[in-house]
């Protein structure tokens, strides 16, 4: 999923790059207001997470492998607005050690934190709504959503080389080998991000941005006044 320098032109890539940081403007200001002092050490560690589990290749088929994106996994523990700046850091360092070009910065922030994180929450947001309130609804929701966040950034890499492609490979293929294989990719995404959003959902609910609504609610009683 990592775009490498070179595969997109300079055009592209700099009209990518614009609106990345347009968006990661606008994730910042909200962030800000939405991340307690709960929530912000939690923000940290799921980038940790992510930077790690990315480290991490799974077989997919024909030779192919495939790693987490973890898009969606951020957005329901900490909000697709941090979620955004969390992969945002995960993807300038992985820049820094040649993981993705540098110039396709960008592209992939795009791709990964917005397009798939974000367009991923809504995705979560829309199927959790018509589910019942409980955490099976919850974690279904999820995992539609991590694999709907995949194709989605897939299918905005195959526009983004429509546009400005400079590999000699026709569109055609492109959409064929990226997207076809990131459906695959999709299923080892939705079942990593269900399993770690069930295990904090276990154990700290109030703390899962998109399960809120389960975190119990505590009703203070006034004391009986003795007789």
């Amino acid at each position: 999923m990592h775009i490498p320098d070179g595969f997109i032109d300079a055009a592209t890539s700099a009209g990518a790059g614009a609106v990345t940081v347009a968006g990661l403007g606008v994730a910042a200001k909200r962030a800000a207001v939405e991340l307690d002092d709960r929530a912000a050490p939690l923000a940290g560690l799921t980038a940790a997470f992510i930077f790690a589990v990315q480290m991490l290749n799974f077989p997919v088929a024909a030779g192919t492998s495939g790693h987490l994106i973890g898009g969606v996994l951020a957005a329901v523990l900490v909000g697709p607005w941090a979620a955004a700046i969390c992969l945002a850091v995960v993807l300038v360092v992985q820049a820094l050690f040649a993981d993705g070009g540098l110039s396709a910065l960008g592209l992939n922030i795009l791709n990964m934190g917005l397009v798939g994180g974000m367009g991923g929450y809504l995705v979560f947001a829309t199927v959790r709504a018509v589910l019942p309130k409980t955490r099976a609804g919850v974690l279904a929701a999820t995992a539609v959503a991590a694999w709907s966040s995949v194709v989605l950034a897939s299918a905005a890499f195959a526009l983004e080389y429509a546009i400005g492609g400079t590999v000699d490979l026709s569109l055609r293929q492109v959409i064929g080998a990226m997207v076809g294989v990131h459906a695959l990719i999709g299923i080892g995404e939705a079942v990593i991000t269900c399993l770690t959003v069930s295990a904090v959902l276990a154990s700290r609910p109030d703390l899962v941005y998109g399960a809120r609504h389960l975190a119990p609610t505590l009703e203070l009683r006034p004391a009986e006044l003795a007789s």
